[in-house]
Order: C-alpha cells, then sequence, then structure tokens
C-alpha cells in the first residue's frame, strides 16, 4: 500500500519582519522632505499595526511608505485588515490595521471548494486555522498547491509541512 502524501495551507504573518519593515519606514520618513515637522509614526501593538498621520493625504503616503517596505520584507500585505480613519489628540488621524493571523471559517470554506472543484483525488480537512491536505500521489498535491496559489483569495497562504 502507497504511504499518503499531505501538505498544510497555513496563513501567518513572520512578526520579526514586520517589525524591521516598521524600523525602515520610520527611518524613511525621517529623512523625506514632504514629512519634515510632521507627525507621522508607525508602531506595533500587539496584533496591530497603529498609522498615525497629519491628515488623510499624509496617511495615504504613509500607508505607501509601509507597504513598500512590507513586500520588499516578503510580508503578505493582504493580511492586513484596516479600520477605518479615525480622530487623534492634537488634530492628527489614526488608523489601525489587524495583522490576519489563520484562516478563518469562511476562507477555509473557500480553499475546500476550490480543492473539490479541481477534480483532483485529495482530502481536506480544516484543523483549528489551517487545512491538511492528504493523498496518495505527489502529483496531485502539486495539482492542488497550482489551483490554490491561482486562485483569488483575500488572505495570503503559505504551504508547509510538505511530506
Amino acid at each position: 500500500m502507497a504511504k499518503e502524501s499531505s501538505f498544510d495551507i497555513v496563513s501567518n504573518v513572520d512578526f520579526s519582519e514586520v517589525t524591521n519593515a516598521i524600523n525602515l519606514a520610520t527611518k524613511e520618513i525621517q529623512t523625506r522632505y514632504d514629512f519634515k515637522g510632521s507627525k507621522s509614526e508607525i508602531s506595533l501593538d500587539k496584533e496591530e499595526l497603529v498609522l498615525i498621520s497629519d491628515d488623510e493625504f499624509k496617511m495615504n503616503q504613509l500607508k505607501d511608505v509601509l507597504f513598500s517596505k512590507l513586500i520588499k520584507r516578503g510580508v503578505p500585505v493582504k493580511n492586513l485588515d484596516y479600520s477605518k480613519l479615525e480622530g487623534a489628540s492634537g488634530g492628527t488621524v489614526r488608523q489601525r490595521a489587524k495583522l490576519v493571523q489563520g484562516i478563518d471559517k469562511e476562507n477555509a470554506k473557500k480553499i475546500n471548494t476550490i480543492i473539490k472543484n479541481s477534480g483532483v483525488k485529495v482530502k481536506s480537512q480544516v484543523q483549528d486555522d489551517q487545512i491538511r491536505v492528504t493523498g496518495k500521489s505527489r502529483d496531485d498535491l502539486q495539482k492542488i498547491i497550482a489551483a490554490v496559489r491561482e486562485a483569488d483569495l483575500p488572505i495570503d497562504v503559505q504551504f508547509v509541512n510538505y511530506r
């Protein structure tokens, strides 16, 4: 009897890389001419980014700088869930961005549907905030990885524990 192969589909964010990206963005903000005299700052509060800036225009520039640094560090920007822009002290505006960790039930259902619609004979099961896919052939698992990669999901997924 052939041994079954498997892999896990997860959605994780490396917080050390997020911290590095924040430090790089902060350095760039301090040296950029258009941010001179601005009260713009980025901080990490547990699993949430907090962006503070003078107005909505500067906030969008701040997000652009942060996005470029996150992308360079390999952090998935799809996993940022922004809240509404709110007023803060001193006439500034604040926006929070939650870093999404794990696959929620809704996205797990979408991924399972993609796997079932692919027509490949594999089994998938949801385990907490990840999905385990098992199959007899490694080629079948490669087909599933390709199908999930080309699907337009609202979160970024990684494939780990490939055995």
